[in-house]
């Protein structure tokens, strides 16, 4: 039996096991490539690695595992960061997945795995999860104080039957690296664009519908309501917006990120309107899309006039969607 991490995904949306390093690998699983990385936005640099360890694996025979740590080294060392996450490791399952995974490993770090020599991390790579084959992008690093690299990689795994490969950084048509921090600050400008270009793929948020104050639905407009949780804070503002529903549905709308300036007390939330819809989505995962900013936050004279504002936002957002192509 597979040991598996409990997770809250929708239970129609693509699955594959979730697991856990600290307990025994699963020997149908064992003899794995492994590809290994923090993968956090899962951007076009992570995707060649994942890419190159499933090549790997089919050439031999070999289920492929993902392999990622959560919480992120950062939260660890610097717990009082803001927020930085681009992904929930239920998101990233999904896009494993979809990348060829057979699998998603999870290193839990905390100081007991921080504690790890360099070659205590690769025995435990080859000994307990039985890897026959690691792949990691160029600047990997590992084990305590970062003190292993690709090098040791390779010298320290090759006694123990533990071949490993790396992959160079990739660029952009610009020629600059993509990278998770060109994202995070994209992203903090409100350039949807350019985060939906190195991702491949919009940045999306996923959680529960919560129930909220219901005053949208005073004045036409019912929002779902989704905390904004770990994610990095995009800029404050309104966006157009795509959001994947339970059993598949696709919608468009408009959404308000941020601290809604027209309500006391503030509360920092996402709040989606969807066109054209109507149901119960309350204690539902759904994914949220950032499609394009319209605009900052505004607090406005009235109900009436925050009334009319959506109106016209929705507009606006209903004209760049449709000249923005739906990717799967």
């Amino acid at each position: 039996m597979t040991n598996m991490l409990a997770t809250d995904s929708a239970p129609d949306w693509p699955m594959i096991p979730m697991l856990d390093s600290r307990q025994p690998m699963a020997e149908e699983l064992r003899g794995a490539i492994i590809a290994m990385g923090n993968f956090d936005g899962f951007h076009l640099g992570h995707q060649a690695v994942v890419a190159r360890a499933v090549e790997w694996g089919r050439s031999e025979g070999r289920p492929v595992i993902v392999a990622t740590f959560d919480p992120h080294p950062m939260r660890l060392f610097q717990p009082d960061a803001a927020p930085f996450r681009l992904t929930t490791l239920d998101q990233r399952l999904r896009l494993f997945a979809g990348a060829g995974a057979q699998a998603m490993l999870v290193f839990h770090f905390d100081h007991a795995l921080a504690r790890h020599s360099a070659t205590d991390f690769v025995a435990m790579l080859s000994g307990e999860l039985g890897a026959a084959g690691v792949v990691t992008g160029e600047d990997f690093t590992f084990g305590k104080g970062r003190g292993g690299s690709v090098a040791v990689l390779k010298e320290v795994g090759a006694p123990l039957g533990l071949r490993s490969d790396a992959v160079a950084p990739v660029a952009d048509e610009s020629g600059e690296v993509v990278s998770s921090s060109r994202i995070r600050e994209a992203l903090k400008a409100g350039d949807c664009a350019t985060a939906t270009r190195l991702l491949t793929r919009p940045f999306a948020i996923e959680g529960v519908v919560m129930h909220g104050d219901k005053l949208g639905r005073t004045i036409d407009f019912p929002t779902a309501n989704l905390e904004i949780g770990h994610y990095l804070r995009p800029a404050y503002g309104i966006y157009a917006v795509r959001a994947r529903l339970p059993g598949g549905v696709r919608v468009d709308g408009v959404a308000n990120l941020g601290i809604r300036p027209m309500f006391d007390p503030p509360k920092e939330l996402l709040e989606p309107y969807f066109f054209d819809f109507s149901g119960d989505l309350y204690g539902q995962v759904i994914e949220v899309e950032l499609i394009a900013r319209l605009r900052g936050e505004e607090k406005f004279d009235g109900l009436e006039a925050l009334r009319h504002q959506i109106a016209l936002d929705c507009e606006a957002a209903r004209q760049i969607l449709a000249e923005t192509p739906r990717l799967p």
